[in-house]
């Protein structure tokens, strides 16, 4: 055997120790765009001085491997070196000097593509964030693109499924128009984004347009008229260029114009569709590329290696569904077999994204025939008696890999009302509370609408805080509440379960024990008046919560290629059928009409009204949801001050002066309120000092 010279020995030596390693997961590449310093966090004592990094991230996906086979259509957008690639943006967030970074890696899902901003205790701790990309048919989104920015949304470039021989995959496909008026043409939305799907011809013989005059929670569907092929086109039209307006794959334009008082339905077939599953991996693999690698292939340094111990992931509202999907599938295992987060934080999210399935429409949540609440939507592993579907849970995959972080979720009452929460607690037959495994904490914010509202005291005022107009309903409903809307805060119980979870994850101290509406407890009733115990009250228009009021989970029948225990394969029912409607709970509420069973909140429980996680929607311009639910959006019926004024009005509830007496009687309910939420753990001392000043400064029973 031949020995090599001594020289080439000790330089292939050097040329090992200096080159760096390969990436663990399949981020081939990473290109940073653009490096600017971070403004200071308002009011924090001499934080770290922070760099924000935009760039790039290259994938590519090897379908063989268990982890990413399972994402539809992966098979049919295969280069020919059988790899799927994706380019996904990112944002990092760390301290210019690595000698102050915590060790915890805050993984933010974007929600429709927006970053949310750091939170000042996470810059204070010298935390890292990092935001990346996930959902590839955001509006604006290219198949190629540049560069990535501080200032902009992330995005994601995926393939297009290809059929044998390249041909195109066509498909049927549904939209919608909702309350949209006058002569000009409309978009196909879901909730603000487009539909991602094109037609493949714009002759409107080969679709049906039909328009509603109205549709029941149940799925009954009011005055249905099918529009003529000649009378509508796909086009842009406008009063200067009326119908037929200027073809336009992406538009509809109605010869009758639209009537806001109709919703108008469309199923075309479409082509080309995204492989929007690879999303899920390429959202794990810059997880993992951050958390552990030195280096890209090419050389290009991690610029967080070695910085990084633990990781959080997560999502508010559509992102937290995201997680909930996520961590489902698998996709906490990375290609290297490790768990990727230790922890999973999904938010005011009680659902699984819709995504891993061909021709999936991701954003959206709300009206009928939108996917999502398919298959489990608890943790363990459960029984599905009303749709007859197999025991399942979402840790099933992580349980078997051993790769299941820990979970925290919190809720307000508008998840329940407009975002199908309570299948999650009490299963499909709601008869029993499920049991919640000891990974996963829950944590429940009664009588607050979606994310929380403004907080403060004389925001329960009328004429000193309380708007005379009504909240505005968010999504596809774009319309006004009846009433004012909801100040229920929910940023001081964050900001105690931000450190409850940190310091679970890092040092393994559990946080508080679950606290939300069980039936156990007798907190959870059918969601209407007389279940509930809701008083009637003044001032609403519909006295409370009707039958048909709640926005229920449907069981929805999309074609014989679809996994409902999954949500993947392929959709060929377009709109799905409804099988039928799951019984629904929400939690009872107290003589005022406040909701029980959630953790101690300060306003809550030193309250200046009745405050709801629903709100009806106005009449007026947009009326086709007049008298429906106002979709996420919170209400207040504030108490009247003097027992004269309440009696004038009919209305059961004490006054202000009849529960506090006088200004200072406030102050000391909300000291006691303070108090008893700082003792079981949901509010930060300096929080509970806060809202006491806020309290004696404020203008309730001056």
């Amino acid at each position: 055997m031949s020995l090599k010279p001594l020289a080439l020995v000790v330089t292939s030596l050097a040329l090992g120790l200096l080159a760096p390693a390969p990436a663990a997961a399949r981020v081939t590449r990473i290109v940073i765009d653009e490096t600017l310093p971070l403004p200071a966090a308002a009011g924090a004592s001499a934080p770290p001085a922070y760099l924000q990094i935009a760039g790039r991230a290259f994938g590519e996906l090897d379908p063989k491997l268990p982890g990413n086979a399972l994402i539809q259509d992966i098979q049919l957008a295969l280069e020919p070196d059988g790899k799927a690639r994706y380019v996904a943006s990112f944002l990092l967030i760390r301290p210019v000097d690595p000698r102050q970074a915590s060790g915890l890696l805050w993984h933010d899902v974007p929600n429709r593509g927006r970053n949310f901003p750091m939170a000042v205790a996470e810059q204070v701790a010298g935390d890292i964030l990092l935001a990346s990309a996930w959902q590839g048919d955001n509006a604006g989104n290219t198949r190629v693109r540049a560069t990535a920015s501080v200032a902009g949304a992330q995005w994601l470039q995926l393939p297009v499924a290809k059929g044998m021989g390249g041909e195109r995959i066509t498909g049927q496909v549904f939209g919608r128009i909702v309350n949209r008026s006058g002569p000009g043409s409309q978009p196909l939305l879901v909730q603000t984004n487009p539909v991602p799907y094109l037609p493949l011809s714009l002759d409107t013989r080969q679709a049906r347009l039909v328009s509603r005059g109205g549709e029941t929670q149940r799925g009954e569907v009011i005055d249905e008229r099918e529009i003529a092929a000649e009378d509508w086109a796909w086009a842009q039209c406008s009063p200067g260029q009326p119908f037929p307006g200027q073809p336009d794959a992406t538009q509809i334009c109605l010869k009758a114009g639209f009537d806001a008082r109709r919703l108008y339905q469309v199923v075309y077939t479409a082509a080309d569709p995204l492989v929007l599953g690879m999303g899920f991996a390429a959202w794990r693999d810059v997880a993992s590329f951050f958390k552990t690698a030195k280096a890209d292939d090419s050389g290009t340094a991690n610029p967080v290696a070695g910085l990084v111990q633990h990781s959080i992931g997560r999502g508010i509202s559509q992102s937290g569904n995201f997680l909930r999907g996520w961590l489902h599938l698998g996709f906490n295992q990375g290609e290297d077999g490790a768990r990727v987060h230790d922890g999973l934080w999904p938010i005011i999210a009680g659902r699984r994204i819709a995504l891993n399935f061909r021709w999936a429409q991701p954003d959206g949540v709300l009206e009928l025939y939108q996917a999502g609440s398919e298959g489990p939507q608890w943790w363990s592993r459960q029984a599905d008696p009303v749709r007859g579907g197999p025991a399942a849970g979402i840790l099933d995959r992580c349980e078997a890999s051993r790769t299941c972080p820990k979970v925290m979720e919190h809720f307000g009452s508008a998840e329940v009302w407009s975002l199908k929460l309570t299948p999650e607690w009490v299963g499909t037959d709601a008869k029993a509370d499920l049991p919640l495994p000891d990974n996963v904490r829950r944590y429940y914010l009664a009588s607050s609408s979606h994310g929380g509202g403004a907080g403060g005291f004389d925001s329960s005022l009328p004429g000193v805080g309380l708007p005379r107009t009504g909240a505005s309903c968010p999504g596809n409903n774009f319309g006004t509440g009846v009433l004012p809307a909801n100040p229920m805060p929910h940023t001081e119980t964050v900001n105690a379960l931000r450190t409850h979870f940190r310091r679970w994850v890092v040092q393994g101290t559990p946080p508080p024990p679950s606290r939300y509406p069980t039936l156990a407890a007798g907190q959870l009733a059918p969601a209407h008046k007389a279940a509930l115990g809701m008083p009637t009250l003044p001032g609403l228009r519909t006295s409370a919560p009707e039958p048909d009021f709640i926005m229920p989970v449907h069981d929805l029948d999309w074609g014989p290629q679809f996994n409902a225990v999954d949500g993947s394969g392929i959709a060929s029912l377009a709109p799905p059928r409804i099988r039928q409607v799951l019984p629904m709970l929400a939690p009872k509420v107290d003589a005022d009409g406040n909701e029980l069973g959630g953790v101690p909140v300060v306003l809550h429980d030193a309250p200046l009204g009745t405050y709801l996680g629903w709100n009806i929607t106005a009449d007026g311009a947009l009326p086709f949801h007049a008298g429906q639910i106002c979709n996420y959006a919170g209400g207040i019926l504030p108490f009247a001050r003097t027992r004269a004024e309440r009696e004038a009005s009919g209305d059961p509830r004490s006054s202000l002066v009849e529960r506090y007496g006088d200004h200072d009687g406030y102050v000391a309910a909300v000291r006691r309120a303070a108090a008893r939420a700082q003792a079981a753990g949901f509010l930060l001392a300096p929080d509970a000092e806060r809202l006491i000043r806020a309290a004696q400064d404020s203008a309730v029973l001056r």
